[in-house]
């Protein structure tokens, strides 16, 4: 039996018999989610009457969920490893046949990790959002949709049915909608909002028939029955279903070909643009895949195209972050190419699992702090975004400078910030996949790497250092206190988070219970020549950038630049293939559906109908004279022809 085999039999082989019952803080698991819910309640149904308190009131009951999150850990913790998946039932929900469906919660370490990174990181963003927002008129809705979006990534995180996600999945898309639309006065931004709904809408699609698939083969969604039969599945159905989870997981995680929303969806206020990238929406996928990981291990067929989309993304994220001048659709890219590194690894199955939570919780930190670095810049600078028209803000924008530069040094992989130890982790992972996969992979995510770097530097110098290019009206200057210290927390984080997860070893036993543990398997290539070659391109990476964008002047319209450069401009015409293959195929059918109902259905069937009822109601009008001797001649008539059929007959 190979490594990776072996690796296998101990991941599938590692959960216990099921959950037990959750007792002490666990028992009250549900208040994780009622609290932001609560606030969210408040705030939508207290109208005005809430403006003045409303937002500090959804600041204190985020933080209140963080509270119970953490003594829920704490309780875990104390447990033995293979006693740490808690089972706290809520209601009856349906029963139709045979089938019954019950709502509950799942505490367990995969979901408990995701609670401590939502709730800590959105609620720093909330208390970032105190000093953003302050003189915005609306800002009390928009504390309320924060809360909302809170409690339903907590609901999606927490469920132990795919019911139970579904639920928070479509509260996740429309918390999102009505934040990316908050300024929907703005034309641009409604329809951002609609782009970032009707394209999460498909892979939502996926998902439904996902479960439509379970429910029919086994009769049920909850975690324990679908993991527990997904053996007894035939393949092409295992299939099936992983890859319909995966298109669901294309939507909300923004992967090709779902991504066309992402950049777009920088319409709303920035700390939205912090919450949606670094705890919430797009790890919603990640997540998706990795609790579906009974299926995963089942179907490699499937598990393979997870990978694909996730290698794919990873480049396609980081080739279009080159070109951006916008400094958060560049951030977003960002996003995008790092979600899908941790595609990649949740794809390469038992091997890279713990890497994809393990980038998923630094990513937060790094990737929060960077975009709320953003917002301070735009506060500083009028709400300008042009980075072409910033440059030379270390000096004015000290604390800026300092906290995006820790998330900038994490991101590009700068040796023990934390994304060094976590993005590190899944390149070595890639490299050890069997055959050909770890070559491709592999290659594929050390050249992200390479370009990461770059274009994270490009960014970076063009926005703090060089020349300064901004107009004589700009104040640059630094933001307030409520929105600095959220930005030096999560700079500590991207600093330290990193080497407090991996050498003490805490994330992987923490994670076992979960996934198995799994040792390692060897790279196709030796591992100091992989980190060598990380290392390598992240200076190569740096170096071309500061030529390019510190040491050189920039100018401050952008040239035309090549073919590729203005490709990538356009996100690789993203749009435009959606255009034709989406949206032009898609209201050809429905003009064809509609010419048809009206033609076929209304003229035909419907109109045929109702002229021979017509036709019919005229001649038996003729029949209704009025006058007596003509009733008594059809009477007549009617005799002759019965006592004549009679006559016949005999």
């Amino acid at each position: 039996m190979s490594l990776l085999e072996t690796s296998v039999s101990l991941a599938l082989s590692a959960p216990g018999a099921g959950p037990a019952a959750a007792g002490g803080v666990a028992s009250v698991g549900w208040l994780l989610i009622a609290l932001p819910l609560l606030g969210a309640a408040v705030l939508l149904l207290g109208g005005r009457a809430t403006d003045r308190w409303g937002p500090l009131l959804a600041v204190a009951l985020s933080w209140g969920s963080f509270v119970v999150g953490a003594a829920i850990t704490v309780q875990l913790v104390g447990h033995a490893p293979e006693e740490r998946a808690l089972q706290l039932p809520l209601w009856d929900w349906m029963s139709v046949g045979s089938i019954d469906m019950s709502a509950g919660l799942l505490i367990d370490p995969l979901s408990m990790a995701f609670v401590l990174l939502i709730t800590f990181v959105g609620s720093l963003i909330h208390v970032y959002s105190l000093g953003y927002m302050e003189h915005d008129p609306d800002r009390r809705r928009f504390f309320a949709y924060l809360n909302l979006f809170v409690a339903a990534m907590l609901i999606l995180v927490l469920a132990d049915s795919y019911v139970l996600l579904f639920v928070g999945w479509e509260g996740v898309g429309l918390a999102s909608y009505l934040l990316i639309g908050f300024w929907n006065h703005n034309p641009a931004y409604a329809t951002a909002a609609n782009k970032a709904f009707i394209v999460n809408r498909i892979g939502d699609f996926g998902l439904i028939i996902a479960m439509a698939l379970m429910v029919a083969h086994l009769g049920a969604l909850d975690y324990a029955t679908v993991h527990g039969q997904a053996g007894n599945l035939s393949g092409g159905t295992l299939t099936a279903i992983g890859l319909l989870l995966l298109l669901g997981a294309c939507g909300k995680s923004a992967q090709f070909p779902l991504q066309s929303w992402l950049g777009d969806a920088m319409a709303g206020p920035t700390p939205v643009s912090a919450l949606i990238h670094a705890a919430t929406m797009v790890t919603a996928g990640v997540y998706l895949v990795a609790r579906s990981q009974a299926i995963y291990d089942l179907t490699p067929d499937a598990r393979l195209a997870v990978a694909v989309v996730g290698a794919v993304t990873l480049l396609y994220g980081a080739i279009v972050g080159c070109a951006k001048d916008d400094i958060k659709k560049a951030l977003a890219a960002s996003t995008m190419s790092q979600i899908g590194y941790m595609m990649l690894a949740v794809g390469l199955g038992p091997l890279g699992y713990a890497y994809a939570i393990f980038h998923l919780l630094t990513h937060g930190f790094f990737k929060a702090g960077m975009f709320l670095g953003a917002g301070s810049v735009m506060h500083g600078m009028d709400d300008r975004v042009d980075m072409r028209r910033f440059g030379a803000l270390s000096g004015t924008m000290r604390i800026t400078w300092l906290t995006f530069g820790a998330g900038w040094l994490a991101i590009i992989g700068f040796p023990f910030f934390s994304g060094w130890w976590s993005k590190d982790h899944i390149i070595e992972a890639a490299f050890s996949a069997e055959g050909w996969q770890g070559w491709v992979f592999g290659s594929v995510a050390l050249l992200g790497a390479g370009i990461t770097a770059f274009y994270m530097s490009r960014l970076f110098f063009m926005t703090f250092h060089g020349k300064a290019r901004w107009h004589d009206d700009a104040h640059p200057h630094e933001s307030p206190l409520t929105m600095t210290v959220p930005m030096v927390v999560l700079a500590v984080g991207s600093v330290l988070l990193g080497v407090l997860l991996y050498p003490t070893g805490v994330l992987t036993s923490w994670l076992d219970p979960v996934f198995g543990h799994v040792e390692g398997a060897e790279p196709a290539i030796p591992l100091l020549a992989i980190q060598l070659s990380v290392f390598v391109l992240m200076v190569a990476g740096v170096a071309l950038a500061w030529w390019m964008y510190w040491r050189d002047e920039v100018p401050v319209t952008a040239p035309a630049g090549s073919v590729a450069t203005r490709a990538a401009r356009r996100d690789l015409f993203q749009d435009d293939a959606n255009e034709v293959f989406v949206r032009v195929p898609g209201e050809a059918v429905m003009t064809g559906l509609v010419t048809g109902e009206r033609d076929v259905v209304h003229g035909g069937l419907v109109g045929g109908t109702v002229r021979s009822v017509s036709g019919l109601s005229s001649l038996l009008r003729r029949t209704q004279s009025g006058f007596v001797r003509s009733y008594a001649m059809t009477m007549l008539a009617g005799v002759v022809a019965v006592l004549g059929a009679m006559w016949v007959m005999q």
